[in-house]
Parts: structure tokens; C-alpha cells; sequence
């Protein structure tokens, strides 16, 4: 992966103070209204002059606030770290990208409002989307409008079975998480698993692959039961899980009810594995369970720049920049902005059409998870997922990799 030179450093610290300043959230930007011009409101997306000294603008949905705030920082971050790379080095077309970021709470309604925003101010291309369920009905809103959409994080496979053709995923699919899932339950001796998921896209999509996945293996599915994740009572559901005796319990949901059913399945004197997936990775899942219920939590997770060799540098490049180390989807949002930024160089132009024919084009691009080239469903050839646990702290570290099996 290309690493900016050394006068880039300089550039990068720089660089931050005034990212800093549109900060619309703790950590990172939530909120673009400030960053965006005035005589950009009501403007259709870039004209495609590549002539133009205006910058090239990608837009960003994504939690900014609500129950899954801790990620949009994360990503707008990841993001920004690569414009300032990309724009030291000549931008792109000879014009400096700028992030444009609207709110999705990973709320449908939100997003949709912020989906809509977003076309209003000169954006071209899309590299937001972390929730499943808010992504998915800003899809014809933003492709509709001309945008490629670069997504991130979300990867349900409903965004899959859209079928839009502008529409690439840089995180793997539910199918690919819950294989990673049925790999650790097999290898490990886990042979009676109960899911549990929140009915939403995503985490019902999780739950629904891993079914479709179980064979005549040793192991089985003896329970999938859906919560509202609102609740704050899971009595119902804990009882339904002690009386189906499993070995293992994924949850498939985000982590503030998935830390509050690991909580209430501890006290009620379940003693198997709970596993969690990736929308609940994050420190707050150990601390909304408590540090005994949280003991032994695993989960299946993209593997982060700590996780990786050779990535050093990165780490303390985003360190510098915002104040604290990289957390979940920094780097994936990284790459989608480098990734976009190298299929509109190809294209020779920012045209929606042009550009994602170029991404479709991109073959070996080195990313964070391995040479890119993606799938004729738009989708990674290989999921990368690993399984990550609580540790002492408790934040999720890295255990093993299913690929080793």
C-alpha cells in the first residue's frame, strides 16, 4: 500500500487543524452543513469538467449519532486521512477531494433525508454506509443522482441482491461473516448454536446465511429468535436460549443490546460461548456487559490495522491527525476513498457511468485486506474475516484466523 513521503507528514499535521474545525462530533465530522458552500445547496453533482479547480466532492452517510455513533468518527476519519494523502500528492484530475458527510443515525428515515442532502451539494461519488438498514433505501437516491457507491461497512447481502451497478462493497458480505462464524463453531466443538438477532437487514441477513450455510456437519441450528433491540428486558428471549442448550450464541445484532443480553444470559447462569459480529465489536459492547459477562466474548470481525504487519505507519499517521488511534471501518473507509479516487484517475473524468466502469476494471489495487478485485456482484473475492476477542481492557484483540483451520 502506497505510504505518503515524508514531506507529506507535514502536510498531514497541518492539514488537521482545519479537519479538526469540522468536526461535528466527538472525534470526527458529523455534520456537513458547515462545510459545505452556500452556493452548493440546491446544485446538481459535478458537471464532469475536469477542467474545473473545484474540488471533488464524495459524500459520507453514516452514524454520526444515535446507538452506533461510535463508528461514524471512525470512518469520516479513515476518509479524511486519504484525501489529505491523495490531495498532497496533486489530488485527483488535478482537483483536491473534500468529504462532504451527512448523519444516518443508522436510522431508514435519517438516511434518507441525509441521502438527499447530499445530492443537493455537488457530491459525485458516495463512500459512506455503515448500517444495513440505512444504507439500503439511499441506494437509488444517491446512484439515482449519478453517484458510484463505494460503501464501506454496511454488507448485507440485500445490497447484493439489489443488483445496481453502481453499487461496490468493500466489506465483506453476510455470507462471508457468518461462513467465518460456522468455520469457528465447527473447528472449535461448538455443535448446538442459537442466534439471536435485532430484525434488522443486516443482522437478520447474518442470522439467515448462517442457516443457509449449516449442512450435515456436526453442527445445528437450535435456535434463531429476533429482539427488539429497544427492549431493555430480554428475560423472554434468555429463557428461550437456556431451555434450547446451546454451545454457542451468536448475536448478530449492534452491541448496546448485545451487551445487554450477554449481561442478563451471564445472570441467568448460561455458561456457553457467546460470539458477537461485527456490529458489535467495539469496547462499549464489554462495558455495557460488565467485565464478568463480557469474559470469554468473541467475535467475527475485518481485520484491523493492529491485526496487520507492516501498517505502522498508518496507525500513527491517523494518530497524529485526530488525537487517538484508528477504531473499527477507519481503514475500509480509507480505502474506498482511495479506491474511488483511482477509478475516476482511470476514467480520465468523475462521470458516474465512466467511473464505475473503471471500478469494475480494478484489478490487484493493494488494500488493507489484500490486492482488490471485485466480483461480478460487486462484492471482495475474499471476506477477510477473522475471529477477534474481549481482552483484559476490554477491547476486542485478535484470537485467530479461520483461514488456518
Amino acid at each position: 500500500m502506497k505510504r505518503p513521503s515524508p514531506r507529506h507528514t507535514v502536510a498531514l499535521a497541518l492539514a488537521s487543524a482545519v479537519i479538526l474545525t469540522l468536526a461535528g462530533c466527538s472525534g470526527g465530522l458529523g455534520n456537513t452543513e458547515d462545510a459545505a458552500t452556500d452556493d452548493a445547496a440546491g446544485q446538481p453533482a459535478d458537471s464532469g469538467d475536469e477542467n474545473s479547480s473545484e474540488p471533488i466532492k464524495l459524500g459520507m452517510l453514516g452514524p454520526f449519532s444515535g446507538s452506533e455513533s461510535a463508528f461514524g468518527p471512525y470512518m469520516a476519519n479513515g476518509a479524511n486521512l486519504a484525501i489529505q494523502e491523495i490531495n498532497a500528492d496533486g489530488g485527483v484530475l488535478g482537483r483536491p477531494l473534500e468529504l462532504v458527510t451527512e448523519d444516518d443515525a443508522c436510522d431508514a428515515t435519517t438516511a434518507v433525508a441525509g441521502a438527499n442532502k447530499l445530492t443537493t451539494q455537488g457530491v459525485v461519488a458516495s463512500v459512506g454506509g455503515y448500517c444495513s438498514s440505512a444504507t439500503v433505501p439511499t441506494v437509488d437516491i444517491l446512484t439515482g443522482a449519478g453517484m458510484p457507491m463505494v460503501i464501506p461497512a454496511a454488507n448485507s447481502n440485500q445490497l447484493v441482491e439489489l443488483g445496481n451497478p453502481k453499487v461496490f462493497l468493500v466489506n465483506g458480505t453476510g455470507t462471508q461473516q457468518a461462513a467465518s462464524a460456522l468455520a469457528y463453531a465447527e473447528h472449535s466443538g461448538l455443535a448446538k448454536v442459537a442466534l439471536l438477532h435485532d430484525n434488522s437487514s443486516y443482522s437478520k441477513d447474518l442470522a439467515d446465511s448462517f442457516n443457509a450455510q449449516v449442512g450435515d456437519g456436526d453442527v445445528s441450528s437450535v435456535l434463531t429468535e429476533g429482539v427488539n433491540k429497544e427492549e431493555k428486558d430480554f428475560s423472554a428471549t434468555v429463557n428461550n436460549v437456556l431451555g434450547a442448550e446451546p454451545d454457542l450464541v451468536w448475536w448478530t445484532g449492534y452491541y448496546d443490546a448485545g451487551g445487554l443480553l450477554a449481561k442478563q444470559l451471564h445472570d441467568a447462569g448460561y455458561d456457553g460461548q457467546i460470539m458477537v459480529a461485527d456490529g458489535s465489536v467495539d469496547a462499549k459492547l464489554a462495558e455495557i456487559a460488565g467485565p464478568d459477562a463480557s469474559k470469554g466474548i468473541v467475535g467475527t470481525f475485518t481485520q484491523t490495522p493492529d491485526m496487520l504487519e507492516g501498517h505502522d505507519d498508518w496507525i500513527e499517521d491517523y494518530t497524529e491527525m485526530f488525537g487517538d488511534p484508528p477504531g473499527p471501518y477507519a481503514t475500509q473507509a480509507y480505502d474506498a476513498v482511495r479506491i474511488i479516487a483511482q477509478a475516476m484517475t482511470d476514467a480520465g473524468t468523475t462521470d458516474g457511468d465512466a467511473v464505475t466502469t473503471a471500478l469494475e476494471a480494478i484489478d490487484g489495487m493493494e488494500l488493507f485486506s489484500g490486492p482488490l478485485k471485485f466480483t461480478p456482484e460487486h462484492t471482495l473475492s475474499s471476506g477477510g474475516f477473522v475471529i477477534v476477542e474481549v481482552g483484559p481492557d476490554g477491547t476486542f484483540v485478535f484470537k485467530e484466523n479461520p483461514v488456518d483451520y
